[in-house]
């Protein structure tokens, strides 16, 4: 990708920008061809305060569904505590039509398409940075960034323009920067759940952060 072009917030369902990325979509496609199998845009309100960043699409949740979050464990967490703070409505019933609505809020994740073992290499994150910049651009009312795991943190704080030292990344972490307030926990995955490295009311305590800020 040129660095000079003007890129999108939204990467096309067929990007073909990281050819390992692209080989593990068709081979999802060929054993599952009723899926979603592409990149997956972003979702929810295109005036939104707060922008929610998690790292990739899951095999068989974000990249079967085509929306992000939708249809793993992760999206039960991530959904039930955004409307518990007031930034979606409706019922998540793990599907695209669920008429699920977010309010104030955006979720997107910081690689578009769905990595093998959940896992993208830096090259594959840094390819699709600019796509992420493009998505924080086009919020004009953005006020805080709520990143969802380490991956997800660094290439925001990289999208930023700022440096890795000077903004570490930590469970309910937060930074000012030029462009609103920079969170981060732990991402609301099943493995972090199960193991109580991430619980609920932790969750619940940076999405607090997130509408005290919004709110001031």
């Amino acid at each position: 990708m040129s660095k000079t072009a003007s890129v999108p917030p939204e990467a096309p369902t067929d990007c073909g920008l990281c050819p390992r990325l692209v080989a593990y979509r068709q081979a999802s496609q060929e054993k599952n061809p009723d899926w979603f199998n592409g990149a997956v845009q972003s979702f929810g309100d295109p005036d939104a305060r707060l922008l929610v960043i998690g790292l990739a699409p899951g095999i068989t949740g974000a990249n079967r569904t085509g929306r992000p979050f939708t249809g793993d464990w992760a999206g039960d967490l991530l959904y039930e505590t955004l409307g518990k703070f007031g930034f979606a409505k409706g019922i998540y019933d793990k599907r695209p039509d669920d008429g699920l609505t977010l309010i104030d809020a955006m979720v997107t994740n910081a690689v578009r398409c769905v990595p093998p073992q959940n896992k993208p290499v830096g090259a594959e994150i840094n390819q699709c940075r600019p796509f992420l910049k493009a998505r924080m651009g086009a919020l004009s009312n953005l006020k805080v960034m709520l990143c969802l795991g380490k991956i997800s943190h660094d290439s925001t704080v990289r999208a930023l323009g700022l440096r890795l030292k000077d903004y570490p990344f930590g469970h309910n972490t937060a930074y000012e920067t030029s462009s609103g307030l920079l969170l981060s926990s732990y991402h609301c995955s099943r493995y972090n759940t199960n193991t109580r490295r991430l619980t609920p009311e932790m969750f619940e305590q940076v999405f607090a952060r997130a509408r005290a800020a919004i709110d001031a």
